[in-house]
């Protein structure tokens, strides 16, 4: 699903769009990131920024991954990616980097969103470790497209 240009598609290579989650990417596994591959991004983008999060948490969205500043020239991040290009934040577990699915156990499925920005600007100007509210407020200033993608995850 792409907003703002019809061509900017996200995939995460690890499952089908709507699909199970592999355990491996969650905290019931290796906690890795899954690899991602993105194209199609507008022209003028000047750089991109990922943002994971869980609309489904009990006490509203719970962020997991947040990166900006990744390159125009930079189309896909590798599974178990650990240095990032660009400029990582700190997710709702307290730490930057990848925090995978964890839901609370007995609760239902949760849906995962994997949402990749691309930016008419190379930088948005915001710190290592900046919190979403920051990463949110430079996006809505920069965003000039924007792919979605979801998985579903269930604690066993």
């Amino acid at each position: 699903m792409s907003k703002g240009h019809a061509d900017f598609e996200l995939a995460v290579q690890s499952f089908a769009e709507g699909n199970d989650i592999p355990s491996r990417f969650t905290c019931d596994g290796d906690d890795r990131s899954p690899a991602l591959r993105w194209s199609g991004e507008p022209s003028e983008t000047k750089s991109f920024a990922l943002i994971v999060d869980d609309p489904d948490a009990p006490a509203g969205t719970w962020n997991h991954w947040l990166i900006w500043d990744i390159p125009a020239d930079v189309h896909s991040l590798p599974e178990g990616t650990g240095h990032t290009p660009g400029k990582s934040g700190t997710n709702d577990f307290g730490r930057r980097g990848y925090g995978g699915p964890c839901p609370p156990k007995g609760r239902g499925p949760h849906r995962y969103f994997f949402r990749m920005f691309a930016l008419d600007t190379a930088s948005l100007g915001l710190p290592q470790g900046a919190k979403r509210l920051e990463l949110d407020k430079a996006l809505h200033k920069h965003t000039i497209a924007e792919a979605v993608y979801m998985g579903r995850y269930e604690r066993p």
